[in-house]
């Protein structure tokens, strides 16, 4: 069991294999097969990765805003370039490719479910997921064009002068921020289409 877990991609490998058996004797038991050609599944599939992405990609900016930026402060500065050369350029680098994730899969799932039109134009029914969905698509371009060219300067992935890497840090920063707040009502509409909510 340790082999498992002393490794990310078999731990990642063991929790598919988790699931697959979870499926097979859930649906031996009850009969209750679904076929993977049909629509449904696969709208529910995507629906999965969308949510899978999504958690990936909050969790990290939660984890910048309230466990990383509020401890840098704390941290001796001889520790301080840990952080910088290794953990967060390794958080920056899943972050930002969950934000893409979590873009995509919900653009395609949006398509799949013939609602995306409707919703990015804010239609009723589909207000809630439309105002969900421009939210996350402005907090993904934050990810993308303002927050990760920022910390490529405020962490000397991309070297610059002292004071532009200084700026860079606390434009990085606020954007997070601003993606952190964003996230409260995102994530409020995103359920609320689903449960009756807005």
């Amino acid at each position: 069991m340790g082999a498992i877990f002393q490794s990310l991609g078999r731990t990642v490998v063991a929790g598919i294999v988790v699931l697959v058996v979870i499926l097979l004797i859930v649906g031996q038991a009850t009969g209750a097969w679904v076929a993977v050609s049909t629509h449904a599944w696969w709208a529910f599939f995507f629906r999965w990765l969308h949510v899978l992405s999504g958690v990936m990609w909050i969790g990290l900016l939660w984890y910048f805003n309230f466990v990383q930026i509020p401890s840098m402060p704390k941290i001796p500065d001889e520790q301080k370039p840990a952080i910088g050369k290794v953990i967060a350029p390794t958080a920056l680098f899943w972050f930002r490719w969950a934000a893409l994730s979590t873009v995509v899969t919900g653009l395609l799932l949006g398509g799949m479910n013939q609602y995306l039109v409707q919703a990015l134009s804010l239609q009723r029914p589909f207000t809630a997921i439309g105002i969900g969905m421009w939210l996350g698509l402005v907090m993904a371009f934050n990810v993308w064009f303002i927050i990760w060219p920022n910390q490529k300067k405020a962490l000397g992935i991309v070297t610059v002068a002292a004071e532009e890497k200084a700026a860079a840090a606390r434009i990085g920063m606020l954007t997070s921020r601003l993606n952190t707040m964003l996230s409260i009502p995102m994530l409020y509409c995103m359920v609320a289409q689903q449960n009756g909510g807005l």
